[in-house]
């Protein structure tokens, strides 16, 4: 898989994922993707923001770290600009959907545990903090 840089989005109580069915599973997880020969996880998160979700980014943050094949950078991040939903990656021009179909979202923070959300590490402090409020939402 690679190293990552990701995003966790979040706007009045609701965080931006993708919703993924593939192979008959449906799955959510925090868009993001693979970084690029001489791109930081940071300029990664902010250009798969875009690809993804269609919007830009200012990274607020390192939110979590983990291992998977990979070291995968999850970073807090506040929407600049664009608008959720319009992005042009790969993921939505490529017609073979061997890969399955991938879906901007929005879901309530509140909701979220009842999800499957990967990976389930950053679901579960995302959660932790949504219930301290501790994000600034």
């Amino acid at each position: 898989m690679g190293n990552r840089g990701s995003v966790v989005l979040v706007e009045e109580n609701k965080v931006a994922l993708i919703k993924r069915v593939h192979a008959g599973s449906v799955y959510y997880v925090f868009p993001g993707g693979g970084i690029q020969q001489h791109e930081t996880p940071e300029a990664a998160a902010k250009r798969e923001a875009f690809e993804e979700l269609g919007v830009q980014v200012e990274i607020e943050g390192l939110f979590a770290t983990i291992y998977y094949e990979g070291n995968q950078y999850f970073f807090i991040a506040k929407r600049t600009g664009g608008t959720i939903g319009t992005g042009l990656g790969e993921e939505y021009t490529d017609l073979d959907r061997r890969r399955g179909t991938y879906e901007p979202v929005w879901v309530q923070l509140r909701e979220a545990h009842k999800l499957n959300i990967k990976p389930r590490e950053v679901a579960a402090k995302l959660q932790q903090l949504a219930a301290n409020e501790q994000l600034d939402t």
